[in-house]
């Protein structure tokens, strides 16, 4: 029977693709399978419009196996599939199914409409396309669009993001050449409850996909060079999870979600002495310090003037990220450091006071 080959092979394809499997994939795969889907089933109405339903054991056995290779795959496509999708998934196959039927009779019955009608169909797929993109007239119901407000729902993440721990992960420049580099660091270890960060530093398209169930536990889908991908561990399992570039299937990684362990604290010292410049004194003791995400660094001041620990330097000015504003004698002040980089802080009042806090 012409076109079941095709059929089989589409058929396969949209089910896997719309299911919900293959969301980690390029979507031109997802196109390309309707495509064939399409095509063969033009071929398929053509035969049956010229010659009818074949009843020879050759159609019997390539129907079955048609059928077969169709169930097969649906069932373990919807069987795996984390999307309630089946409404879309009918609506999908019945946007395919008409305008090849359609196209096909035609076809073979009034040839000299075959290309107009052709064009009315592309014209119509075109603007539906255009109406989605632009102006999103044309969308999903809302039996698939959560009740929640985006509003809510954007507040949600945001306190989440804002609040708690982040852990960076860099997708490193030049990691799509095999053998290179390509996350850092390649084994992380992350407590639970923090925030992974996935920055693509790389000037192509990353994915950072769980490996073992090719993205049921998290997927980034693709981030594009700049760009960031996020998750919160809360709701992660303790374990080692490991993780890969769908584009770039050599670059692996992975991480161990440790328990929460109590929250770390480290003091330091403005000494006696600190509002004096002078060669010896110490003005931040210690004045350069090394701490894990989530450590909480303490300032004690033990001279007999006030004082600042401030985010920045003199050269760069203020950065924002904490100020203690005026700590009277025997005042503290303490602030929590929840992602991983180097910050320079000073006093305000007097500016050779000047500390690090590198966070790791």
């Amino acid at each position: 029977m012409p076109g079941m080959g095709l059929i089989a092979i589409g058929t396969t394809g949209v089910t896997i693709a719309y299911s919900g499997i293959a969301h980690t994939f390029v979507d031109g795969l997802h196109a390309l399978t309707g495509l064939t889907l399409i095509l063969g089933l033009i071929f398929f109405s053509t035969g049956l419009l010229e010659g009818g339903i074949s009843t020879s054991n050759r159609a019997k056995a390539t129907t079955l196996v048609v059928l077969s290779i169709a169930l097969a795959f649906g069932t373990f496509a919807f069987t795996l599939s984390s999307v309630s999708s089946v409404p879309v998934f009918a609506g999908v196959l019945l946007i395919i199914v008409i305008p090849a039927v359609v196209i096909a009779y035609v076809a073979m019955k009034i040839p000299e409409y075959a290309k107009p009608v052709a064009g009315i169909f592309i014209l119509a797929s075109g603007a539906g396309i255009a109406a989605y993109v632009g102006f999103g007239l044309v969308g999903p119901d809302t039996y698939l669009i959560s009740e929640q407000p985006v509003e809510e729902i954007t507040e949600q993440i945001e306190e989440v993001i804002s609040t708690a721990p982040v852990f960076k992960i860099s997708i490193l420049a030049g990691s799509s050449v095999q053998e290179n580099p390509d996350y850092e660091p390649d084994l992380a270890h992350v407590t639970k409850g923090h925030i992974i960060e996935w920055a693509n530093d790389d000037n192509t398209i990353h994915t950072a996909t769980s490996a073992v169930d090719f993205g049921e536990t998290f997927d980034s889908s693709m981030i594009n060079p700049g760009e960031i991908f996020q998750i919160d561990t809360s709701n992660l399992e303790l374990g080692e999870y490991q993780y890969m570039c769908i584009v770039h299937p050599w670059m692996t990684a992975s991480f161990v979600l440790e328990e929460v362990k109590e929250p770390a604290k480290v003091d330091v010292s403005i000494p006696q002495g600190a509002s004096i410049e002078q060669i010896g004194q110490f003005y931040y003791d210690p004045t350069d310090i090394s701490v894990s995400v989530g450590t909480t660094v303490v300032w004690t001041n033990n001279d007999n003037a006030a004082h600042t620990a401030t985010s920045g330097n003199l050269e760069q000015g203020i950065s924002g990220e904490f100020d203690s504003d005026l700590i009277p004698p025997g005042g503290t002040f303490e602030h929590t450091f929840n992602t991983a980089d180097t910050r320079d802080y000073f006093c305000l009042l007097h500016p050779w006071m000047k500390g690090t806090v590198t966070v790791e």
